[in-house]
């Protein structure tokens, strides 16, 4: 197997939770998020029980910085364990 770049690996999972918030932030400035969840919930046989607040772009950037954030993170240490468990007992 060959190994991960953990700055790569760290950039795409990055990209990956944040673009998945970005869309939730965009279902929320369109004022359709309340339904989506709905519908989640539906789905998975669970009650509603949370209420879409009102979208604010400071709290989506937070919401972005930090999904992103945790994003990379858990990327680069998934690519590091990778790599350390591919490695061939010398």
């Amino acid at each position: 197997m060959n190994a991960l770049n953990p700055m790569k690996t760290g950039i795409v999972v990055a990209l990956l939770l944040g673009g998945w918030h970005a869309i939730w932030s965009l279902f929320v400035a369109l004022g359709i998020a309340q339904w989506v969840i709905d519908f989640v919930f539906w789905i998975h046989f669970i009650g509603p029980v949370f209420k879409i607040e009102a979208f604010d772009p400071v709290r989506m950037l937070i919401l972005l910085a930090v999904t992103s954030a945790l994003g990379f993170v858990i990327g680069y240490v998934l690519a590091l364990l990778w790599n350390g468990v591919q490695k061939k007992p010398t």
